[in-house]
């Protein structure tokens, strides 16, 4: 039955739904004209009992006819209008690729501790002299891969669950640019390893030995440039299409044969008033909506959608940011997709609308919130992320108005992950903190600081898996005990 906040929605909405209601509970009455009185017909006491039990099952079946049209009216406008975006999950176990099996940066985990005590919870290990860079660990089947920079080199390197190396491999050249230090991480499937350096090299590697079984640069492929700080997308597999986002001549988009490297489909590129458009720092998310697979992503300078099984392009929107810079990825919130920027203004929740073979897409809100890189959680009806710059700091703002709830600088500009209730939040200066928050308030129930030292490049996001928690600042790795007790 559709009563409560779901009615008073469609009331909203849709005038003619209260309308419709009406007639339902005017029917139900028996005092709606769709259910005439009967005409007068003379006949005895049997005859007219008869007729009058005859015309009583008429009215009957005229009511159960108009509610059961009604409400079948209203249920197929909720599930047009109400129909969500639907994450498509990787089917491996564990941590396999950026921000957690759905890319959203939530862990779905229960028992974790609530609260840390004095000091953070218990380390159970560390290892240093890895590789530097800013990727995120994964962890899956019982092997962590992670990326950094060693000289002149891009390495992969995997490690046991006690922090042992295993093996390493390189993959292409180091980003010895601006901020050097490797960019993307892995992405695991099917015993293979999948990885792109900040120059658009793209690579599959066997899981246990490390030994390369393709490569190919994308950019060159497909005739793009690289970007100031270097290409930072985290790889996104769907089946046997591996995602790649080169921004170039011959396509904005490419999905490769995962096994092979060769080209499935390619989007074409993204042409806009100036010529055609360059990739961002941001890395895909997949999703289901009305029986299609789509991927949304973003350009130097537009968030768009493909077709997953084809790359043609549904839509696009231009972005606005003050240094062309694009680096977090995009959230899926009901039937839209939110998407910031930093020192931007033009941060939107965006509705994407099915009308037959073609995406239509609305604005709903703007807000203030400009996360950079560090990741945007939606839990409840509530987005939490970071301030860049200006108002750098830690809030909320309401899923559904784009409205700032709280902010604070108690903790600086940071990366978050959910787990059982809480958010892991690692502030850029180093301190890592275990936050209870909603949209009225928070409350840290635990912290310690990472490094002694303070710094302002402490960007990598972390992971919760099996009880435990990783944290990597360039070339050191930790491993915690947070499970509950």
């Amino acid at each position: 039955m559709i009563t409560g906040k779901r009615r008073k929605w469609l009331h909203a909405r849709f005038p003619g739904v209260r309308r419709g209601f009406a007639v339902v509970a005017r029917t139900a009455r028996g005092t709606h004209k769709s259910c005439p009185a009967p005409a007068r017909v003379d006949s005895d006491a049997n005859d007219g009992k008869h007729l009058g039990m005859m015309h009583h099952g008429a009215k009957l079946g005229c009511r159960v006819i108009v509610v059961v049209l009604m409400l079948g009216f209203c249920l197929c406008v909720d599930a047009a209008d109400m129909e969500r975006l639907v994450a498509v999950a990787s089917k491996e176990p564990g941590w396999p690729q950026w921000r957690g099996p759905r890319r959203d940066g939530i862990c779905d985990e229960k028992g974790l501790l609530q609260s840390w005590p004095a000091g953070g919870p218990k380390l159970l290990w560390t290892v240093s002299g890895i590789a530097s860079g800013w990727s995120s660990p994964i962890v899956s089947r019982g092997t962590i891969y992670l990326t950094g920079d060693v000289g002149d080199d891009l390495q992969i390197v995997a490690l046991d669950l006690d922090g042992k190396v295993k093996w390493r491999t390189t993959n292409g050249k180091a980003w010895q640019g601006p901020y050097p230090g490797a960019r993307a991480c892995c992405r695991y499937e099917e015993g293979a390893i999948y990885q792109m350096n900040a120059h658009g090299r793209v690579l599959c590697i066997d899981a246990q030995s490390g030994q390369e079984r393709w490569a190919v640069n994308v950019l060159d492929r497909f005739e793009g440039k690289n970007i100031t700080w270097g290409l930072a997308e985290n790889l996104l597999l769907d089946g046997e299409r591996l995602i790649v986002t080169p921004g170039g001549k011959k396509a904005m988009m490419a999905a490769l044969d995962r096994k092979t490297g060769q080209t499935l489909w390619s989007s074409g590129p993204l042409t806009y008033e100036r010529g055609t458009d360059g990739p961002s720092y941001a890395s895909p998310v997949l999703f289901e909506l009305s029986g299609r697979r789509h991927i949304v992503s973003c350009s130097t300078r537009h968030i768009f959608g493909v077709d997953a099984q084809n790359g043609q392009f549904l839509w696009k929107r231009p972005m606005q940011t003050k240094y062309e810079v694009i680096g977090m990825t995009p959230v899926l919130l009901g039937d839209g997709v939110f998407m910031a920027a930093p020192d931007s203004t033009d941060a939107k929740l965006r509705r994407l609308r099915i009308d037959g073979q073609n995406v239509n897409v609305e604005d709903l809100w703007t807000t203030t919130l400009d996360t950079c890189h560090g990741g945007v959680v939606p839990v409840d009806g509530v987005l939490f992320g970071s301030w860049y710059r200006t108002n750098s700091g830690f809030g909320c703002i309401d899923a559904n108005t784009g409205k700032q709830l709280y902010r604070t600088r108690e903790l600086a500009m940071g990366s978050m992950i959910h787990a059982d209730g809480r958010l892991y939040y690692l502030s850029q200066q180093g301190l890592m903190a275990l936050i209870k928050a909603d949209g009225k308030g928070y409350e840290i129930t635990g912290k310690f600081r990472l490094l002694e030292e303070r710094k302002e490049d402490v960007w990598t996001h972390p992971v919760v898996l099996d009880g435990r928690m990783y944290l990597r600042y360039h070339d050191s790795l930790w491993c915690y005990d947070v499970r509950g007790k």
